[in-house]
């Protein structure tokens, strides 16, 4: 039986997906996360084979709780889920440890293969992350994200995601004047001057999903 951990900031998301994967004999959900927070706990007392690990999520989100985890559990097998395309933020939760990626968009069948390969052991991308990652290869227009560390990319998605300078020294158990200094160190790499701006470059390169210009 593999055990699966769900993890995703919106409830209706995490409910459903523990709906389709209980009608799977192999598969038992274990648990629910709504935060890479939530998920690092979880982990520790549930012992799941297989997460399901949302990328975009408040607080530390699902690449920072994806190189906790690893940290400190090398046999769970991570299975990072997005609801959209983002070449670049991919190939750092794979180099982060995720054993695979795929949207919110593949279909049931596909997940539930997608699960049982990474529990065996083997990397599984979706199609069309897959594609994604072949073709960023060859696209000549960089990534400005790229030249952040580790760190400075964990800061500004929690910037774009609209927390505060405490909110993410709260959660990152950093001083405010640190954040501060990772946020002007972030300004200073993108060439932007203010939180605007810097999320209208993150719109742009993937690093938050796109809104209804009507709105």
């Amino acid at each position: 039986m593999i055990k699966v951990l769900i993890v995703d900031d919106h409830h209706l998301v995490r409910t459903s997906l523990a709906r389709l994967l209980e009608n799977e004999e192999d598969i038992n959900v274990v648990g629910e996360a709504a935060s890479g927070e939530e998920a690092i706990t979880l982990c520790r007392e549930l012992e799941p084979d297989v997460i399901l690990m949302d990328l975009r999520m408040p607080g530390i989100g699902g690449l920072e709780a994806t190189r906790k985890i690893m940290r400190n559990n090398a046999d769970v097998r991570i299975l990072a889920l997005t609801g959209f395309m983002e070449d670049n933020f991919a190939q750092r939760m794979l180099d982060a440890g995720a054993g695979g990626f795929i949207s919110k968009d593949t279909q049931v069948p596909d997940m539930v293969d997608a699960i049982r390969s990474v529990f065996a052991g083997h990397r599984y991308i979706s199609p069309d992350i897959a594609q994604r990652l072949v073709l960023s290869r060859f696209d000549s227009e960089e990534n400005p994200f790229d030249k952040l560390s580790q760190r400075e990319l964990q800061v500004a998605m929690m910037i774009v995601n609209c927390q505060r300078v405490s909110e993410i020294s709260d959660r990152l158990f950093l001083s405010p004047k640190t954040v501060n200094t990772y946020r002007y160190r972030i300004f200073e790499k993108l060439g932007v001057e203010t939180d605007v701006e810097l999320t209208h470059l993150g719109l742009k390169h993937g690093l938050i999903e796109g809104f209804d210009s009507a709105n």
